[in-house]
Formats: C-alpha cells, sequence, structure tokens
C-alpha cells in the first residue's frame, strides 16, 4: 500500500526530468522519438496509441535517452497499457539514473533494485544482433570474395615471373597477341614453352621436335606449320594442337598437357596420365607455372575422347 501511494504521488509530478549539467547529450533523432512518444501516450494532438508510444520510447532509449528510459520504465512501474512490472521499471530507471537523472534515482527506491530486461528492449538488442550478425556474414563473405580474387589473380600472373628477359618479353608478346584467337590462357602456353623449350627458338629434341613448343614434324604439318623455328609460326601451332587437346579432354588440364608431351593415344590407353616418369614430371611442371586444373574449351573443335565418354577407366 505505502509503495502504491508513493507511485499514485508521482503520478502528479512532471513527466520531463531534469537534467543535471553533466547529463549525456542525447541525439535529436532520439529526442523526437521521445517526444513522439509523449504525445501518443497522452494522445496530444494525435489518437492515443500507447503500443506505438512505448515503440517509439523504446527506441530513444535503445538510442541513450534518459528522457526516454525514464518515461518507459513509468509506464512499467505504473502498469499504464501493459502489466505493471517493477523489474522491468526498475532495469530502466536504472539506465537513466546512471546518467544523472534525479528522479529516475528516486524511483529506483521505490520499485527496488531487481531488475529485468522488458520485452521491448530484449526484442530490440534481438533485432540489433541480427542485423549485426548480417553486417558480420556480408563483410566476411567480401573479403572472402576479395581474397579468392586476389587467389586468382596471383594464379593467374604467376607465368609473368618467368618473363625476365628481352628475348622471354618478345616471346610473350606473341603468346598475347595469339592467345584470344586460340582460346588458351597466356599462362598455359608460356608453361608449355618453359617445359618443352625453355624459350628457346632453336631448340630441337632428340625426337627431332622443334622450335619454342616442340612442335614434331607430324604436328606441324597437322596444323600447318611451315616454319617450325619460326617463333610465331611455333606458337601458332602449338596453341592450335592444345586448343584440339582441350577440347578433346573436355578441359582436363593434367589430361590434355600430357597429352602434349605423350600423345592422346598414350592417354587414352591408360585411361589418364600415363605412367611415364617423364609425363608425370612434365604435368608437375606444367601445375607450378599454370595451377588451374581446368581450362575452357570449344567444344565444336573436337568430340570428347572414348575415355571420357565412357567414363570406365579411373584417372590417374
Amino acid at each position: 500500500m505505502i509503495l502504491r501511494s508513493a507511485l499514485n504521488l508521482l503520478t502528479c509530478l512532471p513527466l520531463i526530468a531534469v537534467w543535471p549539467a553533466q547529463a549525456t547529450v542525447i541525439s535529436d533523432a532520439a529526442a523526437q522519438w521521445r517526444e513522439q512518444a509523449r504525445a501518443l501516450e497522452h494522445g496530444s494532438g494525435v489518437a492515443r496509441n500507447l503500443d506505438v508510444a512505448i515503440s517509439l520510447y523504446c527506441k530513444a532509449a535503445m538510442a541513450g535517452d534518459a528522457a526516454a528510459r525514464y518515461h518507459l520504465g513509468w509506464i512499467y512501474a505504473m502498469g499504464r497499457g501493459v502489466p505493471r512490472d517493477d523489474a522491468h521499471a526498475s532495469y530502466l530507471f536504472r539506465l537513466a539514473a546512471d546518467q544523472g537523472d534525479e528522479p529516475s534515482r528516486n524511483m529506483l527506491a521505490l520499485v527496488g533494485t531487481r531488475a529485468t530486461k522488458p520485452p521491448c528492449i530484449v526484442h530490440a538488442e534481438l533485432a540489433q544482433a541480427e542485423q549485426l550478425a548480417r553486417e558480420h556474414a556480408a563483410i566476411e563473405a567480401a573479403r572472402l570474395a576479395a581474397q579468392e580474387a586476389a587467389e586468382r589473380v596471383a594464379l593467374d600472373n604467376r607465368y609473368r615471373a618467368l618473363i625476365d628477359s628481352a628475348e622471354r618479353r618478345k616471346i610473350l608478346a606473341i603468346v598475347q597477341k595469339l592467345a584470344p584467337e586460340y582460346g588458351i590462357h597466356p599462362g598455359l602456353a608460356v608453361a608449355l614453352i618453359r617445359a618443352e623449350s625453355n624459350f628457346d627458338p632453336q631448340a630441337v629434341s632428340t625426337k627431332n621436335a622443334q622450335g619454342l613448343m616442340q612442335l614434331i614434324p607430324e604436328t606441324a604439318a597437322r596444323f600447318r606449320v611451315t616454319k617450325p623455328f619460326d617463333p610465331e609460326q611455333n606458337i601458332r601451332g602449338g596453341m592450335a594442337y592444345l586448343r584440339w587437346l582441350l577440347a578433346y579432354f573436355q578441359g582436363d588440364v593434367d589430361l590434355a598437357v600430357a597429352a602434349y608431351n605423350a600423345g592422346e593415344g598414350a592417354v587414352d590407353r591408360f585411361g589418364g596420365i600415363p605412367p611415364y616418369p617423364e609425363t608425370r614430371g612434365y604435368v608437375k611442371r606444367i601445375r607450378e607455372v599454370f595451377a588451374h586444373p581446368t581450362h575452357p574449351f570449344d567444344q565444336r573443335i573436337s568430340d570428347p575422347s572414348p575415355m571420357l565418354k565412357a567414363e570406365t577407366k579411373p584417372r590417374t
């Protein structure tokens, strides 16, 4: 009875808290929410709507408005439109009192110190936490996307570290000129040139493979290369063959480059990379420069390998 009488007496007091000089500065937005809430609470110039008033008080209270905290605490202390709850009121009065609001300190003496968050505070905090989680997830997704993009760029440009002389820059210029025509990534072409001839246009192997991309006479004739020691002709022939192999092996880089070294027939016979030490080492050297496991291909260039059509033999 004493507490109820005291609360009834306090209803006659002004609802605007008296702020000491050191009170927290409140944003204009929070102050506007609080004043809108007061109008709705008392029906001042608008239709009375306590539910919306509580929502606005809560919004301003969450923004740090001590007056809104006091008013919302008062609503719970008096049970005005909501079940009376001294613990909810105490929570709000404590927040305002900690900001220096003297009326809230006085109210704490009446409602006690047991405090629980009002539902609107709980819901607002949950919404904030969910929003923060969404923002964090978006930031993390953007970070991972940027990291993956940077890694792709690094992979795409790994071959550039090999271009360390004027002669190699000339070869790279030819590769970059022809790569779009044949749909070949410059990095893959450079990797093959490095593995085949180490950038020597005059290289000849013991099997009479010739030039930068080491075309044997049969392959040179197949792709209409008449001057195998001419860098541009040789690269054209090598790219044409590589384009065919990528189509034949459906973009599988390991199979295509293994076939470039050992022949597509050997890859078909073994159902994957042939067990030749030279070929396996060759594939490894290519992948040191061109790390992508697959490469775009033009399916119009060739039907798939019978091995891929059947898919009966494991690739090794």
